[in-house]
């Protein structure tokens, strides 16, 4: 393992050897074991892009970027072609030179978050291995572990009951669940749900899928049957900057700006006119550094923390983990997609029990690969 090498300012004294060399996409095609509906989509198999950095003196690091139109701005098509033409910015530069080599890609491709994200999480990757450093140390070291929630599609009522039933003798202990397309229908899933598992904590994700009035109302229906979430997820369409504020002043329960914060502008504009108690952190609206950045805006602004994430395998997923444990201070963990897909192309990174994602055995970056014939 190399021994850890001086920070200076924005960026690793790192040798020549760190130089990038390669920069590849390829398709990352996996399926799901049932069908995902939410209020904007309906997704059936994963088609998302896996990235492959290497370094001069070989070191590979990996990434992820998921498609999930129209939540994303990128289809599968569009991933591999924003990385392969990526590969004229990363070429040549040193992996430590993240901050400067996201600023560019925001600038060449600004309308491919993923992307941009996938490659940076390679590129932090490979300069974290070269280094010997673990990814959850990198950003912090605050944790080597999380527990997630587990969610529940937009589905029947018997079906959310039966998961509800399975996840709570799974172990989990948080369910999140879709709502957002019909209100009475999301407050028969929701009875089912308590019925399956009475005890779970629970939150809402209505993916924009309400009015201002639709989600106030929804409250107060569950809050009138006994059933009171401590979340309630993106509620109104993302550009509606008013509803959202006025769901977060006369909501009882907090409200999540997830879709409505992809940028530090974002956050900087949610923070200044108080319109949500939390902000839902995902890699992939925003890239590894523009989420850090995000981060500290929030804790600075007394603004409570979510991770979240698309569609995404364990390796995206774990990325995610290690962001989150490291900095700390995430009070909802939203990292369960892995355990609703049929296969797992995954080699290494975190150790899953149940809702607990163990990282402690991670020697250096997040651990995970994709095999790369």
């Amino acid at each position: 393992m190399k021994s850890i090498l001086k920070f200076h300012g924005s960026r690793y004294i790192m040798p020549h050897a760190a130089a990038i060399v390669s920069l590849e996409g390829r398709a990352l095609n996996v399926p799901l074991r049932a069908p995902f509906t939410i209020a904007t989509t309906r997704l059936e198999h994963v088609e998302n892009a896996g990235v492959r950095v290497v370094l001069e003196d070989g070191t590979v690091g990996w990434g992820e970027s998921p498609s999930l139109p129209p939540v994303t701005a990128e289809n599968q098509s569009v991933l591999l072609s924003v990385i392969e033409e990526a590969r004229a910015v990363l070429l040549g530069r040193s992996a430590a030179e993240l901050p400067r080599i996201a600023a560019r890609l925001e600038e060449e491709f600004p309308g491919a978050p993923s992307a941009r994200a996938g490659i940076e999480m390679a590129v932090l990757d490979a300069c974290t291995k070269f280094l010997g450093q673990p990814l959850y140390r990198h950003f912090g070291g605050a944790s080597d572990f999380l527990i997630t929630d587990i969610t529940i599609p937009i589905c029947e009522p018997g079906e959310a009951e039966e998961l509800a039933r399975q996840y709570r003798e799974a172990g989990f202990e948080m369910i999140k669940t879709k709502v957002g397309i019909n209100v009475d229908a999301d407050l028969e899933r929701l009875r089912s749900i308590r019925l399956g598992h009475p005890a779970s904590r629970l939150l809402l994700d209505a993916n924009e899928g309400y009015t201002p009035a639709e989600a106030l109302g929804m409250i107060d229906s569950l809050r009138r049957i006994g059933i009171v979430p401590e979340l309630l997820e993106q509620p109104v369409p993302r550009d509606d900057w008013e509803g959202l504020g006025r769901v977060s002043r006369e909501s009882p329960i907090p409200v999540a700006a997830d879709e409505s914060c992809r940028s530090v502008s974002d956050a900087e504009r949610i923070s200044r006119d108080r319109l949500a108690q939390v902000i839902n952190i995902k890699l992939v609206k925003s890239g590894v550094v523009e989420s850090q950045k995000i981060s500290a805006i929030a804790k600075r602004e007394g603004i409570r923390l979510m991770i979240g994430g698309m569609v995404e395998t364990r390796l995206a997923m774990g990325f995610s983990a290690h962001f989150a444990a490291g900095i700390g201070g995430f009070e909802w963990i939203d990292l369960d997609t892995p355990l609703l897909l049929a296969e797992d192309p995954i080699r290494g990174g975190y150790r899953a029990k149940g809702s607990r994602y163990e990282l402690s055995h991670i020697d250096a970056g997040h651990g995970a690969s994709i095999p790369w014939c």
